[in-house]
């Protein structure tokens, strides 16, 4: 699900993705910037307008630092699947992250679905907050 709205307010992009959504885009984004969201969160991939992504992540890096604990969830990745999690957390496309491995797309994807399916994520959004709920990833 893809929220097109006028409201650029922390409130309504936390409610969206708690409610299910995989993007967020405000509604002065130019027509192209739109269809690219529109294919991007039918991929099956997460994306959010760029200056709501850096208010959040200003605002996450301003939080303090909870106690790190290892997620059970996080016992199950293999080594692989551990690189690949960090590596969409710090927002690399599978293409990226293919070529950042050196693996192919074909494997880059199933490493991806892998870690959806055992850690129970909905999306590449809830990979990254894992990532960085478990201080897997820190805000740089």
């Amino acid at each position: 699900m893809l929220i097109l709205t006028t409201y650029d307010r922390d409130e309504y992009v936390y409610a969206a993705l708690r409610a299910g959504a995989s993007g967020f885009l405000l509604k002065d984004a130019p027509p192209a910037d739109l269809l690219a969201a529109i294919r991007v969160v039918a991929a099956g991939d997460a994306l959010l307008a760029p200056r709501i992504t850096r208010r959040l992540i200003r605002e996450f890096a301003q939080r303090p630092e909870p106690a790190r604990r290892q997620p059970a969830e996080l016992s199950s990745i293999t080594g692989r699947e551990r690189e690949v999690l960090v590596l969409v957390a710090r927002g690399l496309s599978n293409a990226e992250i293919a070529d950042q491995l050196h693996i192919s797309m074909a494997t880059a994807k199933t490493h991806v679905a892998r870690l959806l399916a055992k850690l129970q994520a909905r999306d590449r959004i809830q990979l990254v907050i894992i990532a960085y709920e478990s201080g897997l990833v820190r805000p740089e």
